[in-house]
C-alpha cells in the first residue's frame, strides 16, 4: 500500500471528536518541526510511493508540499494525499495537477451529518463542512476526480440520517466520484462510544442500504463490498490491510515515515497515545491464537469466515487488546453471509462452504507458524499444483 509520510504527524485543523489519533494527541505527541531531507532519504529506503497524511498534512506550507511531491513525481511518477479537505485552495489545486497527485477526502457527509468532525462551535464546523463540499465540486470539475472516506456513526448512519447520506453519495456519483471506503467507527473511549457508536444491527441495516444502493448507481463503488466477495471467492491479493492479517506490531501494509525520517506504524494500532518504534520481524501469533480461542473468549473458533476476516483489524480489537477479535465481528458476519448467499444464487462457490476449507485453513496456519503471510489466493493455488503433482506420481 505505499508510505504515508507524516510531516506533521498527528496534528490537524480539525478535532473530529472520534478520531483514532486523539490519543496521541491528548498525551501531546505533537510534531511541530521536520525534516525534509530526512523524509526523502527514509522513502527511498522504503523503495516505495508515498500518500501524504496526518492529521492534515495540508497544513504543511505549500512551498514544501511542492518540494515533496516535486521529488515524488521524479522517483514514482505520481502522488497522493488523504484530506479533510478544508484547506484546499486554488495553489493546491494547481499542484495536484502539475504533480500528479491522487486526491482522497475523509468526509461523512453534507451539513450536520459532518458534524463529528468538530471546529471549535457549530457554525465553524458547518462552515469547515461547505468546504470540504465545494473541495468535491471543484476537483471532479477540474478533472481531478477524489476519492472519500466515509465513517459511519450515529451523526450520519441511523435510520433517520441514511435517507441524507445516501442523497449526498447520489449526488457524488453524478459529479463522477468513483470510490469510496466505508469505515465503522474505531472506538478507544466510553464517551465516545456513547455519544457516537451505532449498535451493531444498524451497522449492519447501514452497510446493507448502502450495498444495495450502489447496485443503483452508474459510476460510484464501496471498496468494501467487492473486497468482500473477492474475500470469499479466495481474490485477495489487492486486499486492504484490514483482511489480511495485519501484525500490529510491523503493521505490513502501512508503512509510515513521520517528520525527521523515524519509520513508525499504522496510527490505528497506537492505543496508548505512542507511536511505538516499528518492529524489524512480524509475526502472526494473533492468527494463530484466534484460530484455536472460542468465540465466547474473544476469539474466532469455529467460524467458517476466519481465513476471510481473520479477526480483522487489530485495532478494532475488543477492548483495544490486539490478541482479541474485531469487536465489530457481528457486522462483518452479516455482510460475509450476505456477500456468501448472493454468490450461491449465481452458482459460485464460496471458499466459506467448500470442503477443502480444512485443508486451506490447515496451509494458512503453518505459513504463520513460519512467518510468512500469503494470500488465500496464492495459498490456494499452490495447493491445487500440489495436488496435481501428487496425483499424477499416483498415476505414472
Amino acid at each position: 500500500m505505499g508510505v504515508e509520510l507524516r510531516p506533521l504527524g498527528v496534528n490537524c485543523n480539525l478535532a473530529c471528536q472520534y478520531c483514532y489519533q486523539n490519543p496521541q494527541r491528548d498525551a501531546g505527541n505533537l510534531t511541530r518541526k521536520y525534516d525534509i531531507e530526512a523524509m526523502k532519504r527514509a522513502i527511498l529506503a522504503e523503495g516505495s510511493p508515498f500518500i501524504l497524511f496526518g492529521g492534515e498534512p495540508l497544513l504543511v506550507p505549500v512551498e514544501d508540499l511542492e518540494e515533496l511531491w516535486r521529488f515524488g513525481l521524479e522517483r514514482f511518477g505520481s502522488n497522493g494525499i488523504q484530506t479533510n479537505a478544508v484547506l484546499i485552495n486554488d495553489r493546491h489545486i494547481e499542484l495536484f495537477r502539475k504533480y500528479k497527485v491522487y486526491v482522497g477526502i475523509s468526509m461523512d457527509g453534507p451539513g450536520p451529518l459532518n458534524d463529528a468532525r468538530w471546529q471549535g462551535t457549530l457554525a465553524a464546523t458547518r462552515e469547515s463542512t461547505e468546504r470540504s463540499q465545494a473541495a468535491i465540486v471543484r476537483l471532479c470539475k477540474e478533472g481531478l476526480t477524489p476519492s472519500l472516506i466515509v465513517t459511519l456513526h450515529r451523526g450520519n448512519a441511523t435510520a433517520e440520517h441514511l435517507p441524507a447520506l445516501c442523497d449526498w453519495l447520489r449526488d457524488l456519483d453524478r459529479m463522477g466520484v468513483q470510490n469510496a471506503r466505508l469505515h465503522l467507527l474505531e472506538v478507544d473511549e466510553q464517551n465516545i462510544r456513547d455519544k457516537y457508536a451505532l449498535p451493531a444491527g444498524d451497522n449492519v441495516r447501514a452497510l446493507l442500504c448502502l450495498s444495495r444502493l450502489e447496485s443503483e448507481l452508474p459510476r460510484l463503488r464501496f471498496d468494501l463490498f467487492r473486497e468482500i466477495e473477492n474475500l470469499l471467492l479466495a481474490r485477495d491479493n489487492q486486499s486492504t490491510c484490514v483482511w489480511r492479517a495485519c501484525d500490529p506490531f510491523t503493521t505490513e501494509a502501512v508503512r509510515g515515515v513521520e517528520g525527521h525520517g523515524q519509520r513508525s506504524n499504522c496510527g490505528r494500532t497506537n492505543k496508548d497515545g505512542i507511536d511505538f518504534t516499528k518492529s524489524d520481524t512480524p509475526g502472526y501469533e494473533r492468527y494463530l491464537a484466534l484460530y484455536h480461542t472460542p468465540q465466547s473468549a474473544g476469539g474466532c473458533k469455529g467460524c467458517r469466515f476466519f481465513l476471510q476476516c481473520k479477526g480483522q483489524c487489530p485495532g478494532t480489537s475488543i477492548s483495544g487488546d490486539w490478541r482479541n477479535r474485531t469487536e465489530h465481528c457481528a457486522e462483518w458476519k452479516a455482510l460475509f453471509r450476505d456477500a456468501e448467499d448472493k454468490l450461491l444464487d449465481r452458482g459460485a462457490t464460496p471458499t466459506s462452504v467448500q470442503p477443502n476449507r480444512v485443508y486451506l485453513e490447515a496451509a494458512m496456519l503453518r505459513a504463520w507458524s513460519e512467518g510468512r503471510n500469503p494470500s488465500l489466493q496464492d495459498t490456494l493455488a499452490q495447493m491445487m499444483v500440489a495436488h496435481q503433482k501428487s496425483a499424477s506420481g499416483a498415476a505414472s
